[in-house]
């Protein structure tokens, strides 16, 4: 059992764990901040929310102002990532639809069929049996 009270701020190189949780509660200097949250990542974001709510009302809304832009520039780039996969994926599916139209061209296959089983139009299947042709 540890008493709070007889918690010395010389055990702050610790591993982390309840030591650092504990020696933060009891209100270390914020010039140790620093050495508690190195082993202790939670830690960092509780530190945080302290100086937050420490804050005057004009600095917590600049805040709070940063962090809305923070997520909403992480969503942002999420909704683009997911699009720009999607995007990805169609160009692949339509190029491997080309190169099934063509194998089912060379084997003869009429384009009404080779249309029903690539899924493209059959004037696309008409200008890649042209294109092959020449």
């Amino acid at each position: 059992m540890i008493e709070l009270s007889k918690l010395d701020e010389q055990m702050i190189p610790i591993k982390g764990g309840l030591v650092n949780w504990l020696l933060f509660l009891k209100g270390v200097s914020k010039s140790n901040w620093e050495v508690l949250t190195m082993n202790e990542p939670v830690l960092r974001k509780a530190m945080d929310t302290l100086e937050f709510l420490s804050q005057d009302a004009e600095a917590r809304r600049l805040y709070e102002v940063r962090q809305k832009f923070l997520h909403d520039e992480a969503s942002m780039l999420a909704g683009a990532r997911e699009e720009g996969e999607a995007v990805g994926k169609a160009k692949g599916e339509y190029k491997k639809a080309i190169e099934v139209a063509k194998k089912l061209l060379a084997k003869g296959t009429d384009i009404a069929t080779i249309a029903d089983i690539s899924g493209l139009l059959e004037e696309e299947i008409e200008r890649l049996k042209m294109q092959l042709k020449n």
